[in-house]
């Protein structure tokens, strides 16, 4: 973390690990694992990335299930419609409270919101866990559905103060990880059904992996406490000494730096512009302003491109995938599930690293370009294998998946929420994530209800709709994607309103504000 300096007019340019950022004289130069508050902070930060595994251990878990003859059983076999059903539940849920979770966020504060979406979490498991035999879509749907409404309002609050409370030179990467850990949840689901399919006899089988999924925000809820409010929250409700205090704790480590002081009045200075000129919009603020309306363009489709490049072929529905390509054996199947959550995770975490030394466009294009390819070369080689049955093509498809979820660790499980809540001014983030929810809720939707109906009809034919679907992600990405290394989260918007944008503070903002300007375009 060692580097040079340049100064120009009063703001230091650092070179750490060879990343340009610009900040004011008086920031901590050390590693963060060297200053003690902030090693406090991040090695606390793991509670809040626990968010993120409820989604992911939901994905994974409806695939370990339907490796179990046990639970197959109980549910009747279910497939196209009902299977899709099944699967669609925790969508509709999210979907039903999204228009309230800026609200939660933005009135009961990001820490409290997330404690709210975790108690629900933990309830819709419990009654998940526990359907009757004479009704057993009943309570399981319920329990589903109030499953989709915590996480939905869990993921909604945590990004927000995982970001809001990150240092400005770690902010990019800390947000990243987050999103990251959907495969940490999705991996202990892929092993825990793997090893009661081997291990455990009739329905506790299934019950017992459903019922685990109330573990990690159990954990999350009893950790929570331990962790600060937004400063940025803490400011927009007039609460400035105590935003001042969590700043000067974590970011000064104990004293009140001239880098403390410069970051507390950017961001109190730029909260207030905001709220002057949005007080009165409400809703209407995402689209007023032509900076707003391509920040929500980018935003959706950010959203619909997370969960509609062929991803949520495997994400929930692999048995069906294997089983065209003639895997049939439940264990087998379930082994793959939890291998491939592995492969995943371990590429998405390593990629969340680079978001600062390659840029988040860049991420987005190799994402992209990679799946076109993988998915293309997936589909060719599924149509031999339906055409001859050679277990070559079968083996080959299978590659193909490792392949694709490789690619797409380069930027769609950590950059989805984190380049959402960057590109959003503070009076607008709660609701531009909201947004980007509403579409990854109706994408999902789609997704988990139509796949196992396209699946069923067409068979590898079915491919072809996301093969078009990608080589229209990789044209949007390359012409309309915005790159947003190097400024600060306030600053960010100079990118998006230009010179006039709403960012104030006490370092010469105007020659900062050309300064990013000029970074973006060399970008």
């Amino acid at each position: 973390m060692e580097g040079t300096k340049d100064t120009k007019e009063g703001v230091e340019v650092m070179h750490h690990e060879d990343i340009a950022v610009n900040l004011p004289h008086g920031e901590d130069e050390r590693p963060w694992y060297q200053q003690p508050e902030l090693r406090k902070l991040y090695l606390l930060m793991p509670f809040l990335f626990l968010g993120s595994t409820t989604l992911g251990y939901d994905g994974s878990l409806l695939n370990g299930l339907q490796t179990m003859p046990a639970w197959q059983s109980f549910f009747n076999h279910p497939t196209g419609s009902h299977l899709g059903l099944l699967g669609a539940f925790p969508g509709f849920g999210g979907f039903a409270v999204l228009l309230f979770t800026p609200y939660i966020a933005d009135y009961c504060g990001r820490r409290l919101g997330t404690g709210i979406g975790c108690c629900l979490v933990i309830l819709g498991s419990a009654i998940q866990a526990c359907p009757q035999p004479s009704n057993p879509d009943a309570m399981f749907l319920a329990g589903r559905f109030i499953m989709g409404m915590g996480s939905n309002i869990s993921n909604a609050t945590c990004p927000l103060l995982i970001t809001e409370v990150a240092h400005p030179r770690h902010r990019g990467r800390v947000t990243t990880i987050y999103n990251t850990v959907w495969y940490v949840g999705a991996i202990l689901a892929a092993w825990t059904t793997f090893g009661t399919l081997n291990h455990v006899v009739g329905d506790l089988s299934w019950r017992l992996p459903v019922g685990l999924q109330c573990a990690m925000p159990g954990i999350q809820l009893l950790a929570l406490w331990m962790l600060p409010e937004s400063p940025r929250w803490l400011i927009a409700k007039g609460k400035y000494a105590n935003a001042k205090k969590i700043l000067t704790k974590y970011h000064g480590n104990g004293t009140e730096t001239d880098f403390v002081n410069w970051e507390f009045s950017e961001i109190s200075q730029t909260i207030e512009l905001e709220e002057s000129v949005a007080a009165s919009s409400g809703w209407y603020e995402l689209v007023r302003t032509p900076g707003n309306r391509k920040r929500c363009l980018l935003i959706i489709l950010t959203a619909i491109f997370s969960q509609c490049s062929g991803n949520g072929l495997v994400s929930y529905y692999l048995a069906s995938v294997l089983n065209t390509i003639g895997i049939t054996n439940p264990s087998n199947q379930a082994a793959i599930n939890g291998g491939l959550t592995i492969w995943c995770w371990l590429v998405s975490l390593g990629c969340a690293f680079l978001v600062d030394r390659v840029g988040r466009r860049v991420l987005f294009l190799i994402a992209g370009v990679g799946m076109l390819i993988a998915f293309s070369i997936w589909t060719a080689c599924s149509a031999v294998y339906a055409k001859t049955g050679d277990s070559g093509a079968g083996s080959a498809v299978l590659a193909m998946i490792f392949l694709f979820y490789g690619a797409a660790g380069f930027a769609w499980p950590g950059l989805t929420v984190s380049y959402t809540v960057e590109i959003l001014p503070f009076k607008i983030r709660a609701k531009g994530l909201t947004l980007c929810f509403v579409g990854t809720s109706l994408a999902g939707i789609f997704n988990q209800y139509v796949n196992p109906i396209g699946l069923e009809a067409l068979a590898w034919k079915f491919y072809l709709v996301y093969i078009v679907v990608l080589v229209l992600e990789c044209l949007a990405i390359y012409f309309l994607y915005v790159e947003t290394r190097g400024p600060t989260l306030e600053e960010i918007a100079v990118l998006f309103d230009g010179p006039d944008a709403n960012v104030a503070g006490t370092t010469v903002p105007m020659e900062r504000k050309r300064s990013i300007e000029v970074s973006d375009d060399k970008a």
